[in-house]
This record gives structure tokens, sequence and C-alpha cells, in this order.
């Protein structure tokens, strides 16, 4: 039987380890980054052996992480990215230099020459830019204070792996005179940078345009990937990193026509890369040097995480990151980096220290990157909620007598609209909400917003409800939502309710409570955008406003047929289907009368014929 070829059988596996395990993964709140590390394991020389070339698919999973940073550099005009030079330069210094002086002083201490100390602190102190960066995104953080704090750190470290690269023969014990002075290893990066920028300027645009007129879709693709391959075969040559030559590559086209179409096309092969990238780390972590040395790749680790965690903590306050999201951005920047595998591959051939020791460092790299997705989950799970908790400590409850005519419970999207509406009009409101936050935020913005949960009766007691005239439900969550109409039925029968509907469901369960004045948040935006379309597609503005308010009356009558029996589904989807077919067949008898009436009126029009008329 004739053997399948090796391409086909390692996409069998790596393709079957990622489906399997991501989802799994994912279903029990770890996240992808740690399934594909475990499949990676599992595949790997210390799971199941299928592979063992993990050197060579590591080197080529890299460029995952490349084509990322072309991607994110093509976010960043030059303008903002000038706009950022302080902290890429002054907080991403500070991270790297007070990293890896703590890690060096705990390398010396624990007996360690101060070579080896200094190599393994430099190398330590950098981060994961695969793993920061897409959690960032899958969080959407990128644009808050600590993603663009936390971009500059990377950035910063993306730029200083070249001098510590180019110390590491220094260090060595290789012969000096076999590799390239320093003065002239500095002079070809420059040289390659400056070489970037001016092709960039002057090349890439006519060369992508001429590209884009061959109208073929799969040519333009292979354009773009061509334009990332040599930019980091080019970087690579000169021993840079592949990944900044990309960064600055994207920056360059950020303002490019061709922008959104080279994102479309790259944005497949870097999801698969990147995943690629995760599984190759799981299967580089050496567990011979683990169970050899135990304890030594548990104390690197504990070490790497808790120092490293100290300063990243101080600069994140230091920056004023958000107390929310200070936990986030230390985790993510205390674990080590892909670029380290790189440093102490160089500095094992450079005789810094033995290929064991390099081990020792590598393992506890991929260990502390394969504990991060862990340790972010339980910061979400344990330790967010306590910040939380702590915050809203901090904002004392209302707790001085109101007397406002109108009480607004939930001061978000929905409920700032109406509280906004009624200031406007000289009406007074006292209005609660319990997200600390967003108390905050309105303060700043000039409203008085106080803090507290509507749920409470001694809060709604305090807030006035028992003179109050109006009680606006507009909290964003359902069961608050019922749990406060609850309360004001029971022991506050007098207040008039007007509540905000989620949905459907919502609806029914507020009319189950007797609250006639509830509003579908979405419904009348939506119908003004029916209206919209229709003048769009040739409807007078006033035809256009008349049957979106009969769709709008049928759909209110309907809401009203519907409410007897949405708790019996049977029921219910034939009063739905029964009602959509009273609309389309009173449409349709609609539209046949105007059409109607437009020949009428047309019949009676000044110097008609009448055999003409007759004719038509």
């Amino acid at each position: 039987m004739e053997h399948a070829p090796a391409w086909l059988t390692n996409s069998l596996i790596y393709l079957g380890a990622a489906v399997i395990a991501v989802p799994l993964s994912k279903a029990i709140g770890l996240g992808s980054i740690l399934g594909y590390l475990a499949a990676g394991i599992v595949i790997g020389p210390w799971g199941f052996g299928f592979v063992t070339n993990v050197e060579d698919i590591l080197h080529f999973a890299e460029f995952g992480v490349v084509l990322m940073l072309f991607l994110i550099g093509m976010e960043l005009e030059p303008r903002r990215l000038w706009s950022l030079r302080r902290p890429i330069f002054g907080w991403g210094s500070a991270q790297v230099l007070g990293c890896a002086a703590l890690l060096f002083a705990a390398g010396v201490l624990a007996g360690a020459p101060w070579r080896t100390a200094l190599v393994a602190a430099l190398g330590l102190a950098l981060s994961s830019t695969a793993i920061a960066l897409q959690v960032m995104g899958e969080r959407n953080l990128l644009p808050t204070s600590s993603g663009q704090a936390g971009f500059s750190i990377l950035l910063f470290q993306d730029v200083a792996a070249i001098p510590i690269l180019a110390l590491l023969p220094l260090l060595g014990t290789v012969d000096a005179g076999t590799a390239d002075p320093l003065w002239l290893r500095a002079g070809k990066s420059i040289g390659v940078i400056v070489l970037i920028i001016l092709g960039g300027r002057l090349l890439l645009r006519p060369v992508l345009r001429t590209i884009a007129k061959s109208r073929t879709p799969e040519i333009f693709t292979a354009g773009a990937l061509l334009l990332v391959v040599a930019i980091a075969a080019l970087m690579q040559l000169v021993g840079m990193s592949m990944a900044l030559g990309a960064f600055l590559a994207g920056v360059l086209l950020a303002e490019s026509e061709y922008k959104r179409e080279l994102e479309t096309d790259i944005e497949p092969f870097k999801g698969l890369l990147l995943g690629l990238f995760f599984m190759a780390v799981g299967m580089s972590i050496d567990f011979a040097v683990l169970l050899r040395s135990p304890l030594t790749m548990a104390f690197i680790v504990i070490v790497l995480l808790a120092l490293k965690g100290v300063v990243i903590w101080w600069i994140a306050k230091t920056m004023d990151v958000p107390l929310m999201e200070r936990p986030v951005f230390t985790v993510l920047l205390a674990q080590g980096g892909e670029f380290a595998f790189v440093v102490f591959q160089a500095a094992a051939g450079a005789q810094v220290f033995t290929a064991e020791m390099a081990s020792l460092l590598v393992g506890s790299v991929a260990v502390s990157m394969m504990v991060s997705p862990v340790l972010l989950v339980a910061v979400d799970r344990v330790l967010l909620p306590r910040l939380a908790g702590h915050a809203r400590a901090s904002l004392p409850e209302l707790s001085e007598l109101q007397s406002a005519p109108v009480i607004i419970a939930g001061f978000g999207r929905y409920g700032q609209i109406v509280g906004r509406l009624l200031n406007a009009q000289g009406f007074k409101a006292t209005v609660l909400d319990h997200d600390a936050d967003m108390v905050e935020a309105a303060r700043n913005f000039g409203y008085q917003v106080h803090y507290g949960d509507a749920t409470r009766l001694d809060l709604l007691r305090t807030a006035g409800a028992e003179k109050a005239k109006v009680l606006v439900v507009a909290v964003d969550d359902k069961e608050q939502s019922l749990r406060i109409v609850d309360l004001a039925r029971e022991h506050f029968p007098h207040l008039e309710l007007v509540a905000r509907a989620r949905d459907v469901t919502h609806w029914n369960e507020l009319r189950a409570r007797e609250v006639t004045r509830v509003e579908r948040e979405l419904f009348e935006s939506s119908l003004r955008s029916g209206r919209t379309v229709l003048e769009l597609l040739g409807l007078q503005p006033h035809e256009a406003r008349r049957q979106a308010m009969r769709f709008r009356r049928h759909n209110l009558a309907l809401f009203e047929k519907m409410y007897p029996h949405f708790r019996d589904r049977a029921k219910l989807i034939a009063v739905v289907k029964e009602g959509r077919q009273q609309l389309e067949e009173q449409m349709a008898r609609e539209r046949a009368e105007n059409a109607e009436r437009m020949l009428e009126a047309a019949d009676r029009r000044p110097g008609w014929d009448a055999e003409e008329r007759e004719r038509t």
C-alpha cells in the first residue's frame, strides 16, 4: 500500500488536533490558546509522538506572529505611531530594564554565573507578543488605555531583541572574529529600516496598484504574502526581528487604498499560522528536562511570573491603567515570550551557557505561556469580581431621602436618553445605577447619579419611591428589571411604571405583571430605519411614514394578541403566522387600491380622450 505524503499526514494531524482540542478548551472556559498548546503537547514528542521535527515547525509557525504584526501595523497610521513614541521608549524601556534587573539579581542570588544570569534575565524579560495581542483583540482591549500601554511595551520589546542578540557574542566564548563587528551589524540594521521606509513610500503602492490592475484576486493575495515574506527575509538576513520589519511595512500601508483588501487576504493565513505556532510551542516543551529538574523549573516559572508581575503592576499603576484592567495587563506581560526561544538558542550556540540550561529556560518560558491562559481564567473568576466589589465599596450608597417625582433605575444607553430629556424640560429625577464605573463616568460628565441597587427595597424608599409619581425601569439585566417591578407593585402600588423591554420574552413578562407602558428598545429605531429604506426605494416620505405607522399599529395589536399565549409555544407560533398572513394580505389590498386610485386620477386628467380612456 502506498504511503501518504508527509504534508498530507501532517496536515491531518495538525488540523485534527486543533479541531478537537480548541473547542473543548473554549467549552470549559480556558480559551483557544491553551487548547492549541494542549494539542501540541498531545501530538508532540512527549505525547503520542506524531510529530518530531518540532524546531522546523516552530520556525515556520513564527510567521504567524509576523503576519499579526503586519496587520496591527496597518491599523496604526504613522501620525498615531509617532504619538506613542513616549510610552514605547519610556515605559517599554522601564519594563524591560526593570524586569531584567530583578531577574538578574534573583539569578545571581541563586548561584548562577553572572553571564548566564544576565542573558537569562534579558530573555525572560520579553513577553509573548502573539498571546498578548490575540487576547487583547479577543477582549477588545486594544483601543483601551491598558491595550495601548501593552502594545507600546510589546513593540519596544521587538526593538530591544536586536541589541540583546547583538550582545550574545560579546558574552560568549566563541571567537569574536568570526562574527561581524557590532558597528557593522548596527549599520546594517539601520540601513534595512531606512530601505523599508523608503521602499514603502516609493515602491509598495505602485507595485500593489499594478497587481490590482490584473483583476485576479488570487494574484493580489499572492502579492500581499510575497510582500510580507520578502520583508521578513530581509530582516532575517541582517539578524533583526522579522516581526518588527512586518510591523513597519504595515504602518507604511496604513493609509493605503489597498489596506482593507490586504487585511482580508492575510487574516485567514495569520489565524492558521498563529494556531500552528501555539501548537509548536506545546510540542517544544522538553519534558525530559522538566522531569530531571522539576523543582528548578517550577522555581524559574514562579520567580519569572512574580518578579515581572511586580514590575508590570507598578508600571500599570504609574501609567494610570484602570484598576479593573491591571490584572489582565499584568498577566499578559508577565509570561515569557516567543523571542526568548531565539535568544536562548543563540546563547547556547555562543556558549554563554550549556544546551541543558537553554532547554531548561526554553521549557520555563513555554510553561509560563501555557500557564498564562489558566491565570487569566482565575483572574476573571476570582480577582476581578473582588476588585469590582472593592470599586463598589469605594462609592457610598444613596443615604439621603430624595423627593424627585421621577426615579430612573439604570443609567446606561437607555436610561441616559430618558434622563437627559427630563432634565432638558426642567423635571428632576433621582437616578440609580449599581455599576460603579458607570456612576463615576456619568458624574465626570456632570450628571447627578447615585450609586445603589434598585432591587433593594430600602434603597427604593431612600430614593423617594413612596412620594414619587413615576418609576422608569431601564436596567440592562432582565431578572433585575422584573425584581424591581415586583417590588414596586407590592410596596409602591401608586407608582406609574415605564419599563424597557430587551426582547419579546421580557416584554411578555412585564405585561404579565400588568406593566402597560413598555417600550421595546430596538423597535422604534428599527421602524425608522425601515421608513428610510422605503424612501430610498422610491416611496414619498409621507407614504413611507404612513406604511410604517400602519405596520407599527399592526405589530402592537399582534403583540397584544400573542400575550395570552406566550407560555404556549405551539399556540404562539400559530398566532404569529396568522398575524403575518393578515398583514401581507392587508398590504397587498392597499397596494391594489392605491394603483386603482392612481388610474382614476389619471382618467380624470384634462384633455384625456374618451375613446383612449375606453381602450385603457
